[in-house]
């Protein structure tokens, strides 16, 4: 949410993962997040589960890796792990070290990949460790004694200790780092203990330097005792995630998964250093990771996961944060269970055939991967002779009965047009002053992304003291089908009326900042627009003529489950019944489908880093139902469900007698009767 990756939140497991924490967890209890992710573990029958267990060794048979050794320190046992295919997911990639998969440090030169970003020695050319800790209000003053280890004068050791503030705590403190000029395998004992000095230092500095009166009484509650790595070695695939994959926006055949963060470098010297914690610089849009970065030419039965996958150190910048590894994993459990089932190596899968079914199943799972539509040729639903609805959204009029949003910074209204006329508009403003409003309709220059770089009109109002109504007539035509971006410059002087209601893959950005990397790194300079979050975030109130026609029935079959330049989704209309037709030439015997609803892919979903204002998003279907519809005037219900937050539900259909017609209904939403909510996929399975 903090760049212009809009619906860019990842999809399958990772997404069901997040849904589940806000649904159980919106405060962001790190330790109720620990227990959903063990009991999606635990759910599972064939995962076998092996807590405080550590690699200790590994057995080749010849390049292959044939078994692998592991220790378990509860229980004094070791274990002899044989199987077809490993997957290294151990951060400093242990795995592959042991089995001589070849692998880089720190980061490469500028010339040697072209990337104009690579770091100067000076600046260090690995990422270090954090540890955090939290605090809590005990209601009385309490002392605090500082080990003898703890850092002795936080004032002159650390550069930027104005930034310290007792009301920060865990991941806030991602910047207390150390370590990126050490060897971060073998010297992250040592990295510990220097972390532990910092923490203790500045903790010691709250309670005792006479400049935090606010800690009087706070307690430490934890610090962590294992520090959080960030970077070590990174292995070789036949492919290197660099730079230009993520500025460019690369496409790649065997693309699998995607990133989104920005190339996110930190100083070697890191909480002690001069600079600032990290240098950030994002790209224009989301990029695809190819699965070839995942693999080793080396060792055929290897695969990488989580931050050691093929990745220069700049790429990794950004390939290394939790979500993109998560999405990563979705792709290698995939794989791997193609492997067995195809009895081939992972290399294997990059064959044109089998990376087509590759991105198939990926795909099915709920995936998503820019630029590539899911074309399932068991979908029944893509056979139908048509699909229906009672009634399609169009946005007509928004009513103004929304809380008047100051133009403190430029807001604009993302609109999903057609290449085509562009509709007329209509807002009624308010001005405290006389004044002039600029009003521009902008796009982007790759339709998919969400920067507001070209702009394809402008018209400037006059303004009265009081309330203006604005007729905004560009009279032009939007080259391209995209998201465009009606925007409502900057007038401190100019409050614009909003609406309370809420339509799936309709939202308002405001510009963030402008990002101005310096000459000759090869980062573009653009503006950021970013969402606020709800419940705040509103509408604009317009009325649109003609009225904007973008949630039509057919977007469910159309391959992606997300907006991108087209909202992808069914919202229904505001009167009737809530109603999906799928119609069929000849009789089809159904028996699973999937429907996947819209949980706002634009809600990046922290898991612990902040809480939320909601369990369930608006949005989301809570009740629907599949009925039989092949006898006229008849419903026969086949399936009802109730409760629903998750986006991608499967309706297992008992074996009845075959269907030429069926309805998907929507009963009940999460939201409340200001939201309209849709649907982006229905696919059904004989």
């Amino acid at each position: 949410m903090f760049n212009n990756n809009r619906y860019a939140r990842e999809g399958g497991l990772v997404d069901e993962i997040l849904l589940e924490n806000l649904h159980r967890n919106p405060e962001g209890n790190p330790l109720i997040l620990d227990t959903i992710l063990l009991e999606k573990v635990s759910d599972e029958p064939n995962i076998q589960l092996f807590l405080n267990t550590a690699l200790i060794g590994c057995e080749k048979d010849g390049v292959r890796i044939g078994s692998i050794k592991a220790f378990s320190s509860q229980t004094s046992l070791q274990f002899n792990i044989k199987a077809p295919q490993f997957i290294d997911c151990t951060g400093d990639g242990v795995l592959s070290f042991l089995a001589g998969a070849p692998f880089r440090v720190g980061a490469e030169k500028r010339d040697e990949f072209g990337e104009l970003f690579a770091p100067s020695s000076e600046y260090g050319h690995l990422l270090g460790h954090s540890i955090y800790f939290y605090s809590k209000d005990v209601g009385r003053p309490v002392k605090f004694v500082a080990p003898s280890y703890a850092l002795k004068d936080v004032e002159s050791e650390i550069p930027r200790f104005k930034s310290f503030s007792t009301k920060e705590m865990g991941c806030n403190l991602w910047w207390i780092e150390y370590g990126g000029r050490l060897d971060t395998v073998h010297d992250t004992e040592k990295i510990k203990w220097e972390l532990w000095s910092v923490v203790y230092g500045v903790w010691d500095y709250f309670k005792n330097s006479g400049r935090f009166p606010e800690a009087e009484n706070l307690t430490l509650e934890w610090v962590g005792t294992i520090p959080g790595k960030r970077e070590s070695r990174r292995f070789i695939g036949p492919t290197i995630l660099k730079q230009q994959d993520i500025v460019e926006q690369r496409f790649h055949s065997d693309a699998v998964s995607y990133g989104g963060w920005s190339i996110d470098l930190h100083p070697a010297d890191g909480v002690f250093s001069e600079v600032d914690g990290c240098t950030q610089w994002h790209s224009k849009g989301v990029y695809q990771i190819p699965f070839s970065t995942f693999i080793c030419s080396e060792i055929p039965n290897l695969m990488y996961g989580g931050r050691i996958i093929s990745a220069t150190h700049v790429g990794f910048g950004s390939s290394r944060v939790m979500a993109t590894c998560g999405a990563n994993s979705n792709a290698l459990g995939v794989a791997a269970s193609l492997c067995k089932q195809m009895a081939i190596d992972p290399v294997e899968l990059l064959t044109k055939e089998n990376m087509k079914k590759f991105q198939l199943d990926l795909m099915r799972f709920g995936q998503y991967i820019p630029g590539y539509k899911l074309k399932d040729p068991q979908d029944l639903v893509l056979q139908a002779k048509s699909v229906k609805s009672s009634a399609d959204f169009e946005l007509s009029q928004l009513l103004p009965n929304g809380p008047p949003k100051v133009l403190t910074r430029s807001l604009a209204q993302m609109l999903p047009l057609a290449a085509g006329p562009v509709p007329k508009a209509s807002i009624t403003v308010q001005a405290v002053e006389e004044t002039v409003l600029t009003v521009e309709l902008r796009g982007s220059i790759k339709p998919y992304n969400y920067t507001p770089e070209v702009v394809l009109a402008r018209s400037q109002f006059n303004l009265k003291p009081g309330s203006n109504d604005l007729v905004i007539d560009f009279g032009v035509s939007n080259p391209q089908t995209q998201y465009a971006f009606l925007c409502f410059m900057q007038n401190e002087s100019v409050a614009v009326c909003t609406t309370l209601t809420r339509v799936s893959a309709l939202e308002t950005v405001e510009h963030e900042c402008t990002q101005s990397p310096p000459d000759g790194i090869g980062v573009d300079t653009f503006e950021r627009w970013t969402p606020v979050r709800r419940p705040m975030g509103h509408n604009l109130a317009l009325t649109l003529d003609p009225p904007l026609k973008a949630w039509s029935a057919g977007n469910i079959r159309n391959g992606v489950a997300r907006p991108t330049k087209r909202t992808n989704c069914w919202v229904p209309g505001e009167n009737g019944r809530r109603m999906l037709t799928l119609e069929w030439d000849s009789p089809v015997k159904l028996t699973k489908v999937v429907v996947h609803f819209d949980t706002d892919f634009d809600h990046a979903l922290e898991s612990v880093l902040r809480g939320h204002p909601e369990r369930d998003i608006p949005f989301c279907v809570k009740k629907w139902r599949i009925a039989d519809l092949s006898q006229q005037g008849e419903e026969q219900e086949l399936f009802v469900e109730d409760g629903n937050h998750l986006s991608r539900r499967e309706a297992e259909i008992e074996p009845v007698n075959p269907v030429t017609k069926i309805g998907v209904e929507i009963l009940e939403i999460n939201g409340d009767q200001n939201v309209f909510g849709g649907i982006f996929e229905v696919r059904a399975y004989e």
